[in-house]
């Protein structure tokens, strides 16, 4: 048996509300880059469904950008270390590391030939520092600021010259190399959030949290002028350059990006990105002919120069770790849910999103299945609700449930809706509760069989569960025990099987017939507690996914084989697994990435 990645439906970048975000553009202009938690996500901007994550940071990650020759990637984290990688092969083999500052690095910038780098931050001893990117060599100080820096820019173009924007509402500009401090700049009288140079290095823009954008001559740093009167109502996160050097694309929490003309300094098109706080747009970036800005809500705009009414396409998704997955019940779409409520949409063959609207849960959904053309959801504000898939929203109605659910399943023959909450399993069905069984464990996972048995895992007590379901109530039929708490259970399709998942590392296989161990398996090759289980569709291979990274695939005719797909989420856990179909498995995980395995049996 072996395993492939086959796709990864990647993560939107982190956003935080009134911190800038910054993206990173490859010189080639084919992909572009941006973080959320310890990854690096490279994607390709033609076509964003194909995406690449780096993850050897071991802390939050805030930003990352290609050298000028395209060949390697700098990223630099929360604690201050930069880490320069290559981009060429799969492995993104590191070619160096330093640690220039002591704090969260903001902004990194690379000299025009690829020598010299600047990162910029909140450091303990400095706020930035400018080094040889082969040898971590100093060349230079960045001073004469007295609050932490957000943004840095390399001039293109010679003499060299290092601009930085800071809080303390000053842009510093320092001549070299080696290079030292020359003058401040103090037009802005807020944060100042970005500097850019132009592409020729003759100009360079800064943008401000008062709205103001600003332009200067990039030799001198005399003022040229400011860029409409004030550019925006709200802060400015973000400023671009078109290639050749004649426009500006802006991005302000006001929820709008601009386009200006330079000659003019007026405005040449305005977008209005909506009008929620979501709406807010923390970043831009302009690639070729591909303007993009970013929205508080993550989600990443192409604008339409030519329809400046509507974004060309949105990318959705989530930035949040995902807590809840389930298919549609043909296989071809998958629903995740993330720990703020959002539930996307994702078609299984593209990788095409949408999220749900309507009025959701508003924060952790625990719970997601199929049934009928509707999407059950059950969430930590203690409700069962519904979604209509095909005009993918929810229905206004839903059912209040006595205490937090922790899981549900739905036994499809009679649409009866099982649901385990903190301390009783509500069964229900069309939002009318039909029974309330009260119970003195608390429950973590739910699992129906077709024979109307149901299936509850036990959290401090260990144990399984088993009930019938007669007349619409839970009648107790069996407890089978575990050597640490139950995490996860599931019936086979086949129904054959009950597979159960513990704390304790294992994963255990019982016959429905009698319960008992099947074929004497207790499966255990995991290093950490065993978070869920999933049957394929043949009911012949058991996916389980730890605390440990890794998911392991168990074959219950052959179970002394297994495959174990290590770090199968880098440096996250794996929150829940599902099949497509026999060979192609999805798993998502704290990194908030879903990723699709493709699986070649025995």
């Amino acid at each position: 048996m072996s395993y492939a990645c086959k796709n990864i439906y990647a993560t939107l970048p982190k956003t935080q509300r009134g911190q800038p975000l910054v993206l990173g553009g490859d010189p080639k202009g084919n992909n572009f880059l941006y973080t959320n938690g310890n990854s690096v996500i490279i994607r390709n901007i033609e076509n964003p469904a194909i995406a690449d994550i780096y993850t050897e940071h071991s802390c939050q990650v805030n930003v990352a950008k290609y050298s000028p020759s395209g060949f390697y990637i700098a990223s630099g984290d929360q604690s201050g270390k930069v880490r320069i990688w290559d981009t060429v092969n799969k492995e993104h083999i590191l070619k160096n590391e330093f640690h220039p500052i002591g704090g969260p690095i903001k902004d990194i910038a690379w000299s025009p030939d690829n020598q010299r780098m600047v990162v910029v931050g909140e450091g303990r001893e400095r706020f930035g520092h400018v080094f040889m990117s082969e040898t971590g060599t100093s060349v230079g100080e960045i001073s004469g600021q007295s609050k932490p820096i957000n943004s840095c820019d390399f001039k293109p173009s010679r003499p060299f010259r290092v601009i930085t924007g800071s809080e303390d509402n000053t842009i510093a500009v320092f001549e070299g190399p080696p290079f030292k401090f020359k003058r401040t700049k103090q037009e802005h009288t807020r944060f100042v959030q970005a500097v850019r140079y132009s592409p020729k290095g003759d100009l360079f823009a800064s943008a401000g949290f008062d709205g103001k954008v600003f332009l200067y001559d990039g030799s001198s740093s005399d003022l040229v002028g400011e860029v409409g009167s004030p550019a925006h109502a709200g802060g400015v996160y973000g400023i671009a350059w078109s290639p050749d050097g004649k426009q500006l694309l802006t991005a302000s929490g006001d929820k709008t990006a601009k386009l200006w003309d330079i000659e003019t300094r007026q405005v040449v098109s305005e977008f209005v990105l909506g009008n929620t706080v979501e709406d807010q747009q923390v970043s831009c970036l302009w690639q070729n002919n591909y303007l993009l800005t970013v929205s508080l809500s993550g989600f990443i705009n192409y604008l339409d120069v030519n329809d400046p009414s509507k974004p060309l396409r949105v990318i959705k998704g989530h930035n949040k770790p995902i807590t809840a997955l389930t298919l549609s019940e043909d296989r071809s779409l998958i629903f995740t849910a993330s720990h703020d409520g959002f539930i996307t949409r994702w078609d299984a063959a593209t990788g095409e999103n949408n999220r749900i609207e309507g009025v959701g849960h508003g924060n952790q959904v625990n719970g997601m299945r199929v049934h009928d053309g509707t999407l059950y959801t059950c969430g930590i504000d203690d409700s069962l609700k519904q979604i209509d898939i095909e005009g993918n929203a929810y229905k206004p109605q839903h059912l209040k449930l006595g205490s937090q659910p922790k899981g549900m399943d739905v036994l499809k023959e009679e649409n009866i809706i099982v649901t385990a909450s903190v301390n009783e399993i509500t069964v229900s069905k069309d939002n009318e509760t039909l029974s309330t069984l009260k119970v003195k464990y608390e429950p973590t996972s739910v699992a129906c069989s077709p024979r109307g048995h149901v299936a509850i895992g036990g959290n401090a007590d260990s144990k399984v569960h088993i009930y019938e379901l007669q007349n619409n109530n839970l009648s107790p039929l069996q407890e089978l025990d575990h050597l640490g708490a139950v995490t996860d259970v599931s019936y086979s399709p086949d129904d054959k099987y009950l597979v159960a998942s513990d704390a304790h590392r294992k994963v255990v296989l019982y016959s429905t017939e009698d319960y008992k161990h099947a074929n004497n398996q207790e499966w255990g090759f995991h290093n950490a507690k065993v978070n869920c289980v999933a049957w394929s569709p043949d009911s012949l291979l058991v996916a389980s996914g730890s605390l440990d990274t890794s998911i392991i695939i168990w074959h219950v005719e052959k179970p002394a084989k297994h495959i174990i797909i290590k770090n199968a989420h880098a440096q996250s856990q794996i929150t829940r697994l599902s099949w497509v179909d026999n060979q192609t498995l999805v798993s998502v995980g704290q990194d908030c990435n879903t990723k699709l395995w493709t699986i070649t049996p025995f």
